[in-house]
């Protein structure tokens, strides 16, 4: 089983998770949606992300649904071609060691004291 995640958007911002899945339903089986909302107002932000069994499913409601009037706004559906998945940050294994340079400054004139050696336990 391939999952296939599409990319919806341009529909009206007080559509639910419930009429989405109404919509995309007949195209194919769905895994699940998200629709992307404000972190702080929960508002919806107008797209959403929906993942689909198969890629005829995935197909099918592209053909059938991109372009759509819903409630006076036309919809956007795309399949989400995501590259390749790359990490952010290389590992520590991976990442080049730069050894740190530290350099003792003192001040001009003044003798460096020995220290006392430290008392073992």
């Amino acid at each position: 089983m391939e999952l296939v995640k599409l990319f919806v958007g341009g529909f009206p911002l007080e559509i639910d998770e419930l009429e989405l899945a109404k919509l995309f339903a007949p195209h194919g089986d769905i895994s699940t949606i998200k629709i992307v909302r404000d972190k702080k107002t929960r508002i919806c932000k107008g797209y959403a992300f929906i993942e689909m069994n198969d890629r005829q499913g995935a197909e099918a409601a592209v053909e059938a649904l991109d372009g759509t009037d819903m409630n006076g706004k036309q919809l956007t559906v795309k399949i989400n071609e995501e590259p390749a998945a790359k990490p952010s940050y290389a590992p520590k294994a991976f990442a080049p060691q730069r050894q740190p340079v530290y350099q003792k400054v003192s001040r001009p004139g003044t003798e460096e004291r020995k220290k006392r050696p430290r008392r073992t336990l």
